[in-house]
């Protein structure tokens, strides 16, 4: 097992396994649920947040508290982090059910963010705070000035969604046309539809990112957004 994901061991193998444990592997296994990562992941959002928060507060003393929320709310994602937590193997040691490993969880946007955010709850308890907060600032760091620099592309549906309900009482509908490329590694086409007119059609490596890219053809469109 292992259990120096983030650069330092954890020296609880308890925490760690319970870490990575999806709660699919405790019920198939008949154990306790709370030898899952659910637990762990509750308590390592928090750390996520709070160390983005106090990262986000260093890096930009001007912007006020609505703007620093709106980039932290994109910044601790599930399509941030995931990309992290690929980055570093998490999804080659999630313990995963038979039934869930045959439906792709170990490729499963959800399943690899909810450990990372375990693991890193579980490094926090285990007294490597420091090393938590170093490599969240290093990982994070990457990913900061993107988000601020391009951040209508991040908060298209959001943008989107405010300009319709400022027309009608209608919302945007997104629908998957098409998936295609391997399991491992589907590329998602999705259009968005606004009053039974197609806004805009786009593709993405997950649902959530082709949803994103969508709203943000279908805001260019519109005229809300310049184009790129």
């Amino acid at each position: 097992m292992c259990n120096n994901i983030l650069d330092t061991e954890c020296d609880n193998k308890d925490l760690f396994e319970a870490a990575i444990t999806h709660p699919s592997y405790t019920q198939e296994h008949e154990l306790s649920p709370l030898e899952s990562y659910e637990r762990l992941e509750f308590f390592g959002d928090s750390v996520l947040k709070l160390f983005s928060s106090e990262l986000l507060l260093k890096k930009y003393p001007d912007y006020d508290e609505g703007k620093l929320s709106k980039i932290r709310s994109f910044l601790v994602s599930d399509a941030t982090i995931s990309k992290i937590a690929l980055e570093i193997g998490v999804n080659d040691i999630i313990r995963l059910s038979e039934s869930e490993e045959k439906q792709g969880g170990r490729k499963r946007e959800s399943n690899i963010a909810c450990a990372f955010e375990a693991i890193l709850g579980a490094y926090y308890l285990d007294g490597k705070q420091d090393a938590v907060k170093s490599f969240l600032e290093y990982q994070l760091s990457k990913y900061i000035e993107e988000i601020d620099n391009h951040f209508e592309r991040y908060n298209s549906k959001a943008i989107l969604q405010e300009y319709t309900q400022s027309q009608t009482k209608e919302l945007p509908e997104y629908e998957v046309v098409s998936v295609t490329g391997p399991a491992h590694k589907p590329i998602f086409e999705v259009q968005v539809t606004y009053c039974g007119k197609i806004l805009g059609q786009a593709t993405g490596s997950t649902k959530k990112e082709a949803e994103q890219n969508a709203a943000y053809k279908a805001c260019e469109a519109l005229g809300i957004i310049k184009e790129s």
